[in-house]
This record gives structure tokens, sequence and C-alpha cells, in this order.
């Protein structure tokens, strides 16, 4: 995992994204947020399970379905089952030894 601190590259609402083998973060404090880098290194394993131009594709799919489905794009981007594996494991610090290949699909 490799850390760069650019806020300009963020959104206002997002205080981080990864994109292998990166990890943008809003601001430098955040390296310190043991629960937001998990979340972080969380999407690093999806995105490898996928071979990561697969997850971006379904990501993307994914979004847009959720967008349709809610009409909400906060409501989609919360329902996308990477970032729902994300955020209920994002404070089980050993989450990613005893994860599942494919643990997201769970989320479905």
């Amino acid at each position: 995992m490799i850390l760069i601190v650019q806020s300009k590259l963020l959104r206002k609402n997002f205080n981080g994204i990864t994109i292998w083998p990166f990890v943008i973060l809003k601001h430098q404090e955040l390296k310190n947020d043991a629960v937001l880098l998990n979340h972080e290194r969380i999407h690093l394993r999806q995105q490898v399970e996928l071979l990561i131009v697969l997850f971006y594709i379904w990501y993307s799919l994914e979004f847009l379905i959720r967008c349709i489905q809610y009409r909400n794009r906060n409501q989609a981007y919360r329902n996308i089952s990477f970032e729902r594996e994300a955020y209920y494991y994002q404070s089980d610090f050993g989450y990613l030894k005893k994860r599942k290949f494919y643990g997201f699909l769970k989320f479905l």
C-alpha cells in the first residue's frame, strides 16, 4: 500500500480512495486513522482478486445499477457490494487474515 496525501484529487465528501496500489488520502493526519486504512486495505484486496481492471468495471456497473435503484448517489455508493464489505469490516483489524476469496459476494 502506497499512501499519498492529495486533497485536490478527492471529492469533498471523501477522505480516501484506493486506486491500486495507491491509497490517496485527503489530509496528512488520516495516515494515522487505522479504521480508514483498514477500509482501504480491504479495497486493495478486492482489486487484486478481480485483477484490478475487472474490479473497476464491476464497481462502475454496480454503482450505475444502484443509482437507478436508489435514485441517490450517496445511497448508491454505500450499497455497492465492495463498499458494504469494507464498511462492515473496517474495524475488524484481523479480517483480511481470515477473509475468504471473493468475500464481497455475500454483500450483493
